[in-house]
C-alpha cells in the first residue's frame, strides 16, 4: 500500500513539472516571442528548480520525516500555480515595461528576460514538486540494503511521470485546454498532492506496543 502511494505521488510530480514546463513556453511566448532563448531560458529555470527542490528535499526529509510537512511547501505552490494566469501579466510587465519603448531592447537583455520570467513565474512549483523524490525515498527506505533499489524505483516513476507530462501537454492538453486552463489544472493538482501528503502520516505511524 505505502509502495503504491509513494509511486504514484512521485509519478505525478512528474507530471505537474513538465506540464509546467512544456506549457509555460506557450505562456511566456506571449510576452517573449517562442525564440530559442524562451525554450533555453524554461528548461534551465526547471533545471535549477528540480536542482534545488532535491537538495532541500533531502535536507528536510531527514529532520522533518513526516508527509504531512510536505503539505506546507505544495499546497502554497498549489495556489501560486492556480492564480498564474492572474499574477503573470503584472509581473511580465515589469520585467517587459523597463526598457524604452524608442529603443531597441539591448541583445543580452533579449536573453536575459525569458530567464527573469520563467524564473518569477515556475521556479517556486518546480522546486515544491521536486522536493517530493528525496522525501519520498527518506519515508519508503525501511532498511538500509533496500535504499538504491528504492531510489531507482522513486526517480524512475518520477521520470515516467515526467514523460506522461511531455506526451500529454505536447499532444493532448495544447491542442484542447488553453494555457491558463492547463496552469490552474496543474495548480490543482499540486495543492491535492499536497493533501494526500498531509493525510499520508497514518501510513507511517508506528504500531503502539
Amino acid at each position: 500500500m505505502r509502495t503504491a502511494v509513494e509511486l504514484t505521488l512521485v509519478f505525478l510530480a512528474g507530471y505537474a513539472v513538465l506540464v509546467l514546463e512544456i506549457a509555460g513556453v506557450r505562456f511566456l511566448a506571449k510576452d517573449f516571442g517562442g525564440s530559442f532563448y524562451v525554450w533555453v531560458s524554461q528548461i534551465g529555470m526547471v533545471m535549477a528548480a528540480l536542482a534545488g527542490g532535491y537538495f532541500f528535499g533531502g535536507w528536510f526529509a531527514d529532520r522533518c520525516a513526516r508527509p504531512s510537512a510536505l503539505a506546507w511547501l505544495l499546497v502554497p505552490a498549489g495556489l501560486f500555480t492556480l492564480a498564474l494566469p492572474e499574477l503573470a501579466p503584472p509581473l511580465i510587465a515589469a520585467i517587459v515595461d523597463r526598457h524604452p519603448l524608442d529603443r531597441e531592447i539591448p541583445r543580452l537583455w533579449q536573453k536575459l528576460d525569458p530567464a527573469i520570467g520563467s524564473a518569477v513565474l515556475f521556479l517556486l512549483p518546480c522546486f515544491a514538486l521536486a522536493t517530493l523524490s528525496p522525501f519520498t525515498i527518506r519515508l519508503a527506505a525501511r532498511k538500509l540494503e533496500n535504499v538504491g533499489a528504492i531510489s531507482g524505483r522513486i526517480y524512475a516513476a518520477s521520470t515516467v511521470g515526467s514523460i506522461a507530462g511531455v506526451v500529454a501537454t505536447g499532444y493532448v492538453l495544447l491542442d484542447w485546454l488553453t494555457v491558463p486552463l492547463i496552469m490552474r489544472a496543474t495548480g490543482v493538482l499540486t495543492m491535492l498532492l499536497g493533501a494526500a501528503c498531509w493525510f499520508m502520516n497514518r501510513l507511517y505511524e508506528k504500531p503502539r506496543a
